[in-house]
């Protein structure tokens, strides 16, 4: 690529006005920071800008030369839509340079208002593959902050196919788990990580266990707790790899901070570009950013996996701890019973569909013979447990076809190119008489669309939190979303009774708090080697917390591992008060056949108007792990509105 001093971008943050000259000061050419409400660093109420403070810091920075970002990223409830919609008009008005973006809500409300802003999809959107940038520089998005799992080597693909502008995360906090994809503090706080609240579970301290037996097989240490990202010395990669804006993380930092950063980066950044073939890192630039580093450094997925070096397991260097693990709520918890007591159910117009999630075609069978009216097959599948064959598909949709029941073939929640190709590959075959497809992602979506008349169905990964983001995924070409696990029993309800696309709520079964790409086999299994022990994968694992909660460790074929959460989502005592939403769902995944029936029928009952009680006494008896009510025990998950 040419090279000249716009090859890049310095992209410094702001959670205070101070923060905001010193970034300007220090030689960022641009700034991004958030208003009091709607973006991701909303704990304090010291930081951040009001609306005033908003329109002058355009001001300021533009009468420098310097362009201001701000940052609407979080997820958005129903409730916050009006204000949303004053707030993009006021936006409008002001106009900063891009806002940054997340939920589904505002590209949609951007178009329907008329907005003229440019958008910058944010980190939180998970965007992984060329087909979510198509489809999102159709809707006015201009820059893609990339998934943080991206290797250099895929960013520059992603660019050179798409031509669309990269933003990187080069230097500052990062999240273990997948952006988008952890809703650990969300369900268990009920403050959402997605909605700028998180409380950092993955800086908890974890055993690591061998599931069945117990035995610890790596001791308490702090095994989520991922070094700060540093590419100071990789600076040359970055600008090869087509990225134009170098992004610091650290909105709620002190001006200090900022400066030095800023100054250092910049310094580095103009030193390279002013003469590349001469250019070797500042040996002095270099010891005082490492010297004041916070933890230690890491450079994420930019050059492969992490390994064991790149996780701060001591907590030595670890600078805040926001919370500590909690006993996750029993479904027949007195709040989650005071709750459900007093709130009225969702309107109803008819039962709605039993729809089960299965990972093998003995449970799929398991659960259409049990009353099930809706199996979803395929995508992720955990070891021991192989992926389905196509064989397989074609048997179980002929066998929910004998049954008039249907067959939703998924994909996976998370899709790079190569699985995009897995999956066109897949849905060519002619024989497949699937009745739809759960989509994971804006990419798979798009891509779907284009193979198939199908119908499509949004899963959880999505993050579905209002009815205007159901309304955009409808014009997508979406027949069924599914609900949010962080929205509470209000908020589902309020999403299903306004919502112009039916929904589907997760309403039993095991559900993952976190999606990771990190390899735990590598980091934490005593002896593993992933030649002379692969079989060692075929066991299952956990990591135990400082409560007491096990969390089930699945990997998937896609070499994903999945944590759960330590209790199973069970809402059958309350089930009556979700009658108004489309289809309630059983994720089953980790279910054996006969388990599959036992809960499949205890469903059934209970949406027949049957007395289960006696089957639910058995089924507790045997249950794969105790039963919880995941996010039901909150009012309502806690908003960004001070």
């Amino acid at each position: 690529m040419a090279l000249n001093k716009n090859s890049v971008e310095l992209l410094a943050p702001a959670g205070q006005w101070e923060s905001l000259v010193a970034a300007i000061e220090a030689g960022a050419d641009a700034v991004y920071l958030g208003g009091k409400a709607f973006n991701m660093r909303v704990h304090r109420t010291d930081f951040n800008f009001d609306d005033a403070q908003l329109k002058a810091a355009i001001a300021f920075a533009h009468e420098r030369g310097v362009k201001i970002y701000i940052t609407l990223n979080n997820l958005i409830s129903a409730e916050e839509i009006a204000p949303l919609e004053k707030y993009l008009a006021y936006l409008n008005e002001i106009q900063p340079d891009a806002i940054l973006v997340q939920d589904l809500a505002v590209i949609n409300l951007v178009r329907k208002l008329g907005i003229k802003i440019p958008m910058h999809a944010s980190v939180m959107m998970n965007t992984h593959n060329f087909h979510a940038i198509e489809l999102l520089k159709k809707f006015g998005i201009t820059r893609v902050v990339v998934g943080r799992e991206l290797t250099l080597t895929e960013v520059s693909l992603l660019k050179e196919r798409t031509g669309i502008e990269v933003e990187y995360f080069m230097h500052g906090d990062m999240c273990f788990a997948e952006s988008g994809q952890c809703i650990h503090s969300g369900v268990v706080f009920g403050q959402s990580g997605n909605r700028g609240r998180c409380m950092k579970p993955c800086r908890w301290i974890y055993k690591f266990i061998d599931e069945a037996t117990g035995k610890i097989l790596n001791d308490s240490s702090y095994k989520l707790a991922l070094n700060d990202m540093c590419m100071f010395r990789n600076i040359p990669d970055l600008i090869q790899a087509g990225v134009v804006s170098f992004k610091i993380e650290g909105r709620m930092r002190p001006p200090e901070f900022v400066r030095r950063l800023v100054s250092t980066y910049r310094q580095e950044i103009d030193s390279y570009l002013a003469d590349p073939t001469g250019y070797s890192v500042d040996a002095v630039r270099w010891e005082n950013l490492y010297k004041n580093r916070v933890r230690d450094f890491t450079t994420t997925f930019a050059f492969g996996t992490p390994t064991i070096k790149d996780i701060g397991t001591s907590g030595v260097r670890e600078p805040r701890i926001f919370s500590r693990a909690v006993v996750e709520p029993d479904f027949d918890d007195p709040t989650v019973k005071e709750i459900f007591s007093s709130e009225r159910a969702i309107k109803s117009s008819g039962k709605p569909q039993l729809s089960v999630r299965v990972s093998s075609l003995e449970s799929a069978r398991a659960a259409i013979q049990s009353g099930a009216d809706l199996i979803y097959i395929g995508g992720e599948v955990f070891k021991p447990q192989k992926p389905w064959t196509l064989a397989e598909i074609k048997k179980a949709a002929e066998v929910a076809h004998t049954f008039d029941r249907k067959i939703i073939l998924a994909t996976p929640r998370t899709s790079k190119d190569k699985d995009c190709a897995e999956i066109q590959l897949g849905m060519q075959n002619e024989e497949l008489e699937i009745d739809g497809v759960l989509v994971g992602n804006l990419g798979s979506l798009s891509l779907i669309k284009s193979l198939t008349d199908a119908p499509i169905y949004a899963d959880v990964s999505f993050n579905l939190f209002n009815p205007v983001a159901a309304e955009f995924l409808k014009s997508l070409g979406a027949v069924r979303a599914t609900a949010s696990l962080e929205l509470s029993f209000a908020q589902v309800r309020s999403v299903v009774e306004n919502s112009p696309l039916p929904i589907e709520i997760i309403i039993h079964g095991a559900t993952e708090s976190m999606i990771c790409d990190h390899d735990f086999a590598k980091l934490y299994l005593p002896d593993y080697d992933e030649f002379a022990t692969p079989e060692k994968l075929n066991r299952h694992y956990a990591l135990e917390d400082e409560s007491g909660e096990i969390h089930s460790l699945r990997l998937d074929q896609f070499k994903r591992w999945h944590i759960f959460f330590g209790k199973e989502l069970c809402l059958l005592p309350y089930v009556e008060k979700f009658f108004g939403a489309a289809a309630l769902r059983i994720e089953a995944q980790n279910y054996s056949p006969e388990i599959t029936a036992q809960v499949v029928k205890l469903y059934r009952k209970a949406l027949d108007g049957e007395n289960f009680s006696a089957l639910f006494d058995e089924y507790k008896k045997i249950s794969p792990k105790k039963l919880g009510a995941g996010v039901y025990r909150f009012k309502q998950s806690k908003n960004s509105i001070q």
